[in-house]
Formats: C-alpha cells, structure tokens, sequence
C-alpha cells in the first residue's frame, strides 16, 4: 500500500462538513491526553456552535450539544475526547486508498475516529426522526474518579437523559451490547512466623493459598443471556503477594481476585457470589464497576440494530469488557457500543483505523437517526 505523508499542521478549526478522513485527522493532530483536553475541546465546542440546529453547553472540558425538536424519542451518542500518552505516531497519515485506506496515529482508534462520526453526523443532521444528544467528554483514560462522563453523571444529569445511548468507543464496527461488571476482591490469608531452619515452629501463610487457586482454578464460569447476547463471566487470580524475606516462614498471603459479571447481576449480587465461592476466608472487597444490560428489547435500539444489520450483515454480540456504557445504566438508560477501529489496537504504537469502518459506522449511525 502507499504511504502517503502527514498532511502539514492545521490550525484548530474544524470542518465537520468536509472529508471524514481529514476530519480525522484534524481532530487526532490536537494532541489531547488525559487532562490536556482543554485545546481539543474549544475546538469542539466553536465547530458545534457555529450549527444553528443545536444547543451547545459546557462543563469543564466536555462538550454536549443537544437538537430539541419534540421528537418523541431521545438517543444519546457519546465519545471521550482524550487519548494515551502519544508514542512517537503524531501527526497522523493515511496509508493505502479508498475503502482499504487507514488512518494512522494516536487516537485514530480510541476514539477519535469515533468523535469524528459523532462531529461529522451532529452537522449533517439537521432534522433526524429522533432528537439527539451529543456527548464529548474528557478524561476517560485515567482513574474513575476523573472520569467526565461520570461528572456529567454526577452534577449535570439532566444534560444525559435519553431512553437510549450509543457509546463510540472501538467495535470493529459492530454492535456490542451492553458491557460486563468488574469486581476486585483480596483473599487475605494469615499464619505464623517462624525462622525457615524451624519450620514447624510457624504455619505459612503462602501455602494456605492452593486451596484458594485449586477452588479459582477449577472454577466453571457461567454464561448468561441476557436481553438475547451471551455474557461470558470469569472469576480468576490476579495476582499473589506475600513473605518478607528468603530465610522467613510468611505469616502473611493476598491474593487478588477479579470477577467479570454478567449484567443480569447487580454489584451486591457479584459480591455476594464472590463470597459464597470463597466461604471461610477473609474476602475484602477493594473496587467493584455494575455492567450494562444492552436494552436490545428497546423499541429504538432495536430500529437501531435492524438499520446497522441491514447495512453490514453483522449481529451484535455482548462486550465482554468494562466500559462507560454501565455508567449510562447506572442512569437507566440502555446503551450499546458501537464504532471505528479494532479495539485490539487501542493504545497501541502502531495504532490505526480502518476508512472502512468510519464509513460504515457514519453510514448505520445515519440511517438509523434520518430514518
């Protein structure tokens, strides 16, 4: 394939009318990790504004601009605007031709290739069937507690509301539906210390651990449909720690524990099947994220569903992975994911996003929405 060079450096306005792959591009060559949005967002923001159709507001670094037409639906189409740390792939090129083009460089999959659908559709949809709003937040990458989707969750509610959400983070573009709950859990185990010449004298806190990984390790996890996807759960040990020196029986072992869960389970239920699995030790709960059920039932993300299908012949399938699709069900809205790129290349080095897949997922997201 050709390797055609980095277009020269543009100022930051953007043409959300233009080219989808030079949108791209543009919003992918405004450097924005975690924290640094700010540049990228008044980027956003002046581009959305400058669209007679929509609302704007802004809190913080996210941007959300919202059509208010009466429609008797309201869908909410939301992306994170901040990327990893870049690696040496900015700016941005595009490598090959037409459809088997991509788009190279940090962000192109997570997931500005997705903000680029989002920017590029909340300018062509002037008068869509359903009223939309459009969601860019910041700070998606780093700890939860920064995360902006879940300050908007938190202090501005009432700008997410909906009866349904699309997530555009990386899908391949497919349909992923929902997303699995996480809990983190420590199995901490105790002993006595003894000097390891007197064994006897001690019990070793690192043995009693086999039992806890033969009971992890012969685990069967449970496969759960839920709203018509197949969620696949995983309880396994992450990690081990224990034992302060070569010559010293440990009288002290945690191990750390992570359960994916489907759904259909709440975060108590999770813990409570965590604990009922590892009954008579001491289980400490350390982080625990609800998942998300996928609401394919839902008359509009069925319509949804029925558009993307007719369109790319794929059925979704479940997202087997965390993401802020739950922080939407925390809000009662259903939400599935859907967007650009193989999510395998996320963060990568060589990070890249396949043309065909903005085209597919602009074209579903636009026959759905003008439908």
């Amino acid at each position: 394939m050709a390797d055609v060079s980095a277009l020269p450096d543009r100022p930051d306005e953007l043409d959300l009318s233009g080219d989808l792959v030079d949108l791209v591009r543009a919003i992918c060559d405004i450097p924005s990790v975690s924290g640094e949005e700010a540049r990228l967002a008044d980027a956003v923001e002046r581009a959305l504004c400058a669209l007679g159709h929509l609302t704007v507001l802004r809190d913080g670094d996210a941007v959300v601009a919202r059509t208010d037409l009466g429609r008797a639906e309201r869908v909410v189409v939301a992306g994170h605007l901040d990327t990893v740390p870049v690696a040496a792939n900015l700016p941005t090129k595009l490598v090959g031709e037409g459809e088997a083009a991509e788009v190279w460089g940090r962000g192109t999959v997570d997931m500005k290739g997705g903000v680029a659908v989002q920017l590029a559709l909340a300018a062509a949809l002037t008068a869509p069937t359903r009223d939309v709003t459009w969601v860019f937040y910041d700070q998606e990458e780093v700890e939860a507690e920064r995360n902006g989707l879940g300050r908007l969750a938190r202090t501005r509610p009432e700008w997410l509301a909906g009866d349904v959400a699309v997530l555009c983070e990386p899908t391949s573009a497919g349909i992923e539906g929902g997303c699995n709950g996480t809990l983190r859990a420590e199995v901490h185990l105790h002993g006595v210390a003894a000097h390891s010449a007197r064994s006897w004298r001690g019990v070793n806190a690192v043995h009693a651990a086999a039992p806890v990984l033969a009971t992890l390790a012969a685990y069967a996890p449970r496969v759960a449909e839920v709203d018509g996807l197949a969620f696949r759960e995983g309880l396994n040990a992450v990690g081990i720690r224990g034992g302060i020196a070569g010559n010293v029986i440990p009288d002290a072992c945690v191990v750390t524990v992570n359960y994916r869960f489907a759904p259909d389970r709440s975060p108590e239920q999770a813990e409570a099947h965590v604990r009922e699995v590892l009954a008579g030790y001491d289980v400490r709960i350390v982080d625990v994220a609800g998942g998300a059920r996928p609401g394919l039932d839902r008359p509009a993300l069925a319509s949804f569903v029925e558009a993307v299908t007719a369109a790319s012949g794929r059925v979704p399938a479940a997202k087997l992975g965390w993401t802020d699709v739950a922080r939407f069900g925390e809000l009662g809205i259903p939400a599935v994911n859907f967007g650009p790129g193989d999510p395998l290349l996320a963060h990568a080095d060589d990070e890249r996003c396949a043309v065909a897949h903005l085209t597919a997922c602009y074209e579903g997201l636009r026959a759905w929405l003008a439908g």
